[in-house]
């Protein structure tokens, strides 16, 4: 009621308080009816009832853990996909130092705030990543600067916070000279922080006695569990287009009905003889199950072993089935030794549902089996686990199969996963891509499609060829269903060959 009064008082831009009335009513609305609005009952009812609200859903509100993580998000995001931090903030998703258009042209463009990209910054300094702090608390340090004088309530972070840590980030890579120029800059602000002033001196003095800190180059961290981290990148950036074939990557046989092709990605390689049999044709594999709607399958590569099959699932399918999942998604974990654990190398949630649970996740199953030929009965497969990947989720690349008997997968008593079903339940705006490291190719996200590849050779050994990973997910939000089928039970359905290496 106050602010649409003072609105009606102040319609005109332009009205000087040269009018007395105005001028009466702007001292007497300082003097005694602010201060009667902001002490009075009913503002401090309205607190207190926002108070107990706020305490009502706290519990279920995103916490710390959630915060930092979506800031790694970003920083994933940025590494993977090559952008430009500036763009970022700036509601761009360009890649550095390229003319290219966007990876990503989001309908309305979102900017970040200072203290927004200070948070980022700041959880990369927290763990000596400052390859990453010193990028985006540039960007802070530049938007702070800008807005400097103005107060913004929902901001944690100012100025001199940002110049504090991106000149202690400077100096950790080795550039004592920018360090010494920022916290310079950070005493034009606050010259009585006795800190800053030490550091000031101990710039100095290593400057003038030629010391460089004991600081290794700045480079950009590398996980531990990726081997083949550029060749991973380059699939997962040159999402839903060919590299290095032209256009003749997939060739219908000619014996086979013609489908849409889908536009999957090879990087630079020489073309292989084998590439000719890469065909596109409806499947029913002797199966009466699909006689009257034949699978549609696309031949993706033939080594390894992988083919899409388009429209095997329903739009109705795959919500029920997101649903299903829905209030049992955990945080998804990976087998470390004989354990299993969450690891930053993958971020997703998952669930797994049983055959009984639901008719559609029951009929999918007879689907799957239908189209692979193999035998699906417990415990010759696992439950169908539904994954979603959200803010930045992703999983580096790994295998399928245990490459260790003491793998938690042997408890089934069933043998090693010999094949993956990956079922796509939703779509994507960007990102999310399937790659397939030392194959050298990667699919994007198909709705409603079946992703089938073999994790083992007719000999059972692993197939190093399946090294494969989900890109990080760029704008949406990605959901699949995977169904892992083991050795076991598929003797007279996959046989040894008189190859012992095949």
């Amino acid at each position: 009621r106050f602010y649409e009064k003072v609105q009606v008082l102040h319609q005109d831009p332009k009205a000087s308080v040269d009018n007395p009335l105005l001028a009466f009513s702007l001292i007497k609305r300082l003097h005694s009816e602010w201060p009667n609005v902001i002490y009075s009952d009913e503002a401090t009812e309205n607190t207190q009832a926002l108070h107990a609200s706020f305490k009502e859903v706290e519990q279920e509100l995103p916490g710390a853990e959630d915060l930092d993580g979506a800031a790694r998000a970003l920083m994933r995001l940025q590494d993977v996909y090559a952008l430009s931090v500036k763009g970022m903030a700036n509601g761009v998703f360009q890649r550095a130092g390229t003319t290219r258009p966007p990876l990503y042209s989001p309908g309305r463009r979102v900017s970040l705030s200072a203290d927004d990209c200070f948070h980022v910054g700041k959880v990369a300094y927290d763990t000596g990543d400052y390859y990453h702090s010193i990028a985006w608390l540039e960007e802070a340090v530049g938007l702070f600067r800008l807005s400097y004088g103005s107060w913004n309530p929902e901001d944690r972070s100012s100025l001199e916070d940002a110049l504090d840590h991106l000149a202690f980030s400077y100096f950790m890579a080795g550039n004592i000279s920018h360090a010494l120029s920022l916290s310079r800059e950070f005493l034009h602000y606050d010259p009585s922080n006795q800190r800053v002033v030490r550091n000031v001196a101990k710039y100095e003095k290593l400057l003038e006695m030629g010391t460089m800190a004991s600081a290794e180059p700045l480079r950009r961290p590398n996980g531990t569990h990726l081997q083949s981290r550029d060749a991973y990148e380059e699939l997962c950036q040159h999402q839903g287009g060919q590299v290095g074939l032209a256009g003749d990557a997939m060739v219908p046989h000619p014996t086979t009905v013609p489908l849409l092709m889908l536009s999957f990605v090879l990087s630079p390689q020489p073309a292989p003889d084998h590439l000719p049999h890469l065909s596109c044709s409806y499947e029913t594999n002797g199966s009466p199950y699909l006689l009257l709607q034949p699978a549609k399958k696309e031949m993706i590569q033939i080594q390894p072993y992988v083919a899409l099959y388009h429209d095997f699932i329903s739009d109705a399918e795959a919500e029920t089935i997101k649903g299903l999942a829905g209030p049992w998604l955990q945080r998804s974990v990976v087998a470390s030794g004989e354990k299993q654990q969450k690891a930053e190398y993958r971020i997703s949630k998952s669930a797994w549902l049983k055959d009984t649970v639901d008719p559609v996740v029951r009929a999918l199953e007879h689907r799957i089996a239908a189209v692979t030929g193999l035998d699906l009965r417990p415990p010759y497969a696992e439950y169908l686990q539904v994954v979603n990947y959200g803010l930045g989720g992703h999983y580096e690349p790994h295998f399928d199969h245990a490459t260790s008997r003491k793998s938690p997968l042997y408890r089934m008593n069933s043998g090693n996963r010999i094949a993956t079903v990956m079922i796509y339940l939703s779509a994507v705006e960007a990102g999310g891509s399937t790659a397939f490291i030392y194959a050298n190719f990667s699919v994007p996200v198909v709705k409603n499609a079946a992703l089938f590849w073999w994790n083992l050779r007719r000999n059972g050994d692993g197939d190093g060829d399946t090294l494969h990973a989900g890109c990080p997910v760029l704008a949406g939000d990605k959901w699949v269903a995977n169904k892992w089928i083991h050795e076991h039970g598929q003797e007279f359905r996959r046989p040894c060959s008189a190859d012992p290496q095949d």
